[in-house]
């Protein structure tokens, strides 16, 4: 048990730290997309204005509003756990499995950086 190590270095901390705050501008503006998607800010047409009925048209316009505004959330959730990792990595406590409290694979961080578990805690879940 000697050689287990029970924490990331600062050199792989910042190299994590680089990987969060990329994910976070992109999904900051995958958000900012959806958000407009679903507020029609970009679209000053005169649709609503027509007097023609389209029941049809309005509802699945309804649902694609819909979608877009549980993607959304999901997307705030997503910037919101990068930046949890972000201050776990300032209190150096990032990488470390919350159930067995064994580093979690630095692979599977790279892929999931704002990953709580391990792959063996995961599994028993």
């Amino acid at each position: 048990m000697a050689d287990v190590k029970l924490k990331y270095s600062d050199e792989d901390l910042q190299e994590f730290k680089e990987i969060i705050e990329k994910k976070i501008a992109r999904a900051k503006d995958d958000l900012a997309l959806l958000q407009s998607a679903y507020k029609n800010d970009a679209d000053n047409g005169t649709d609503d204005t027509s007097p023609s009925f389209k029941s049809f048209d309005e509802g699945s316009d309804t649902m694609a509003k819909e979608a877009n505004v549980q993607l959304a959330i999901r997307q705030e959730k997503f910037i919101r756990d990068l930046k949890n990792a972000l201050l776990r990595i300032e209190n150096k406590t990032y990488g470390v499995c919350r159930v067995t409290g064994k580093l979690i694979q630095k692979e599977r961080l790279k892929l999931v950086p704002h990953a709580t578990l391990s792959i063996e805690a995961k599994r028993k879940q």
